[in-house]
């Protein structure tokens, strides 16, 4: 049953699966001794191939040191396509592997979580799984997903997000896939792994916490086991991220992000998303964007939306984050909230609007360079009226839509997307 079926007719509400976790500085060393354990003998690893660190190297050898068969691929790119997924199921399936390893942040885990799934299914593609629980064997090779980035949370969630680069190149699809089989097996959070996540990747992947902890917490779901996880993520980041930016090596803002991110995944993991993500999926499905950073831009934007139906959420997020609302109304208080994440915003360094992203403004260095035609025929994002309509489309059938606590429509996303695309964050704080 899809969410939207379940809001509407029925109280019923679904708490989702967790896998078992590992976390703290060393943590990955167990990676060896946890894969015998589990009985992995011939394992793929997946990964991105983290350019610049030797961080998949240390953890292959030390795979291979405890008698571990080892292959890797290393090709998963931002935004995972459905060919990354597929390629490493051929090659899962012609080495004869029994097992996988993710290595790095959201996109790693996202495109390993797909190939199980149709490794499990004989080699079926993987965009025939979009949806709601659409896969029919529940038995998939295990899986242990090491995090080297604090913002995805796809170590611990039962989502993940893949770019069909199948369908009609004048509208890119991206979609997420929820599904209670994919969860891995191990989840491995070290922070001492995230030492050399370049400062933007870790201001971007930061607001994804941010978009995490506080969409659940504010969801039209108002699922119970999610809220207290969901405003400790939110004062955990407000408390860390810029620590963990400014100062890299600093382990207590590296390990204090490491846990918002979990704990703030586990609370969408059954509390539910928004348009917050169904923008950021739209943005990077056409223009192949970072994640976290579609997230930042259009976070104050979509709170600032939401807040007419969610003033009190807003006016606790804003406790949250630190600030004395003592003698604020709640309206009072959840523009304080904004305020506050616009300040966290500017503080870390993120650009502002959609039109402003460019291949010399972050370290990504892909943007319109990716797989299909559109990517070919559209090098920036322009922001203009067609630009306008074909994300807010894409986002009105995006699966996180229907937890958004405040209604959506064309005529009522639009303006959103707009001001994503070439507004101007001090309009909304007037």
């Amino acid at each position: 049953m899809q969410v939207d079926e379940l809001l509407k007719p029925f109280p019923i509400k679904e708490f989702h699966p967790f896998p078992r976790a590992l976390m703290g500085p060393g943590a990955h060393e167990m990676i060896g001794p946890e894969a015998l354990n589990l009985g992995f003998t011939k394992t793929l690893v997946m990964t991105s191939g983290l350019r610049g660190t030797d961080i998949v190297h240390k953890i292959v050898e030390s795979m291979r040191y405890h008698g571990l068969e080892v292959v890797v691929y290393d090709q998963v790119e931002s935004n995972p396509k459905d060919y990354n997924v597929m390629d490493a199921v051929t090659m899962y399936q012609d080495n004869a592997c029994d097992s996988f390893v993710s290595i790095g942040g959201g996109s790693s885990h996202d495109a390993c979580k797909g190939a199980r799934i149709a490794v499990a299914h004989d080699g079926r593609n993987v965009n025939e799984f979009e949806g709601f629980n659409k896969s029919e064997n529940p038995k998939n090779p295990p899986h242990i997903a090491v995090s080297t980035t604090a913002g995805t949370g796809s170590e611990t969630s039962w989502a993940y997000v893949i770019t069909d680069t199948t369908t009609d190149p004048d509208n890119p699809h991206k979609y997420v896939a929820f599904d209670d089989s994919s969860v891995a097996t191990l989840a491995v959070d070290d922070p001492v792994l995230y030492y050399e996540c370049p400062i933007d990747y870790t201001a971007q992947c930061g607001f994804d916490v941010l978009a995490h902890a506080s969409e659940p917490y504010v969801s039209r779901l108002d699922f119970a086991p999610s809220l207290g996880n969901a405003l400790h993520a939110v004062k955990m980041t407000a408390q860390n991220l810029r620590l963990a930016v400014w100062n890299g090596q600093n382990l207590s803002g590296r390990e204090g992000m490491m846990y918002a991110q979990y704990i703030a995944a586990q609370a969408f993991n059954s509390g539910g998303l928004g348009i917050i993500h169904s923008i950021s999926h739209a943005v990077s499905a056409f223009y192949d964007t970072h994640h976290g950073l579609n997230n930042a831009i259009a976070l104050p934007r979509v709170w600032a939306f939401n807040m007419p139906v969610a003033y009190k959420r807003f006016a606790e997020i804003a406790e949250a984050m630190g600030i004395d609302t003592h003698g604020m109304t709640d309206p009072q208080a959840a523009d304080a909230a904004l305020n506050a994440a616009i300040r966290l915003l500017r503080d870390v360094g993120i650009t502002e609007r959609f039109v402003d992203i460019g291949t010399d403004t972050y370290s990504k260095n892909r943007l319109g360079k990716g797989p299909t035609e559109y990517y070919e025929r559209h090098k920036t994002i322009t922001g203009d009226a067609a630009d306008v309509d074909r994300i807010t489309k894409h986002v009105l059938g995006d699966a996180c839509t229907p937890g958004n606590p405040k209604e959506c429509t064309f005529d009522t996303v639009r303006p959103v997307v707009e001001h994503c695309m070439t507004g101007d964050l001090d309009d909304l704080t007037t």
